[in-house]
Parts: structure tokens; sequence; C-alpha cells
């Protein structure tokens, strides 16, 4: 039996992979304040003269989990992973980066009512 597994951004990762820029309200405080629960990214897909920047917010996977994380360090062909909290989550190649974020909407203050709501 083949078993599909589905994480929180599959499918905009598949988006990412056919070349479209995906948006998205992404949950947790990990990268708190850089990135807001419930902030709207936008999140672009990396082309093949995509320069990456330490700093740089991506969509990535390491080890098998779908991360909203900042680029920590670079070596050639490679990224290190980390949020914005101090954890490292890992080295990565680049085709486990699927994309940038571009721009980060801020979500509304606590009982005021979303732009796009």
């Amino acid at each position: 039996m083949l078993r599909v597994v589905m994480n929180w951004a599959t499918n905009d990762i598949e988006q990412l992979k056919t070349g479209r820029t995906v948006k998205f309200r992404p949950r947790g405080h990990s990268m708190a304040p850089k990135v807001n629960d419930g902030d709207r990214v936008t999140v672009e897909p990396l082309g093949e003269d995509t320069e990456l920047a330490v700093g740089d917010i991506v969509l990535c996977t390491v080890r098998g989990s779908q991360y909203l994380h900042l680029i920590k360090a670079l070596s050639p062909g490679r990224a290190q992973i980390g949020n914005n909290r101090g954890r490292i989550n890992g080295w990565i190649g680049r085709a486990g980066i699927h994309g940038r974020c571009v721009d980060v909407e801020r979500s509304p203050a606590p009982g005021r009512v979303a732009k796009d709501a």
C-alpha cells in the first residue's frame, strides 16, 4: 500500500514547482517578529539565476519537514536553515528550497477584520 504524506505546505510547493507564485498564512511563532502567526506571505519560485542570501526567508523541506524559515548560513551548494528564535533545522541542498518570501502582509490586530476576509 502506497501512503502519501501531505504536510502543511505540500500544495504550495507543488504550485511553486510549476513556476507559480503562492500566498498563504503560516501558523506559529518561530519566525516572529519577521513573520507573525497569521501574516499573509508571498513566496516566489526560485529561478536558475536566483541568488540566495543569509537572512532570506524561504519555503523549504529539511529532513521531510516543511518550514518557512531563514537561511542562517550558506556554503557552496547548500544552505543552513533555522528559525528566528535560534533553532537550527539543518543543512539542505538548493533542491530543498522551494521558494523565497518576497512579501509579508501583517495580520490585523486582535478584534479587527482582515482586508481579504
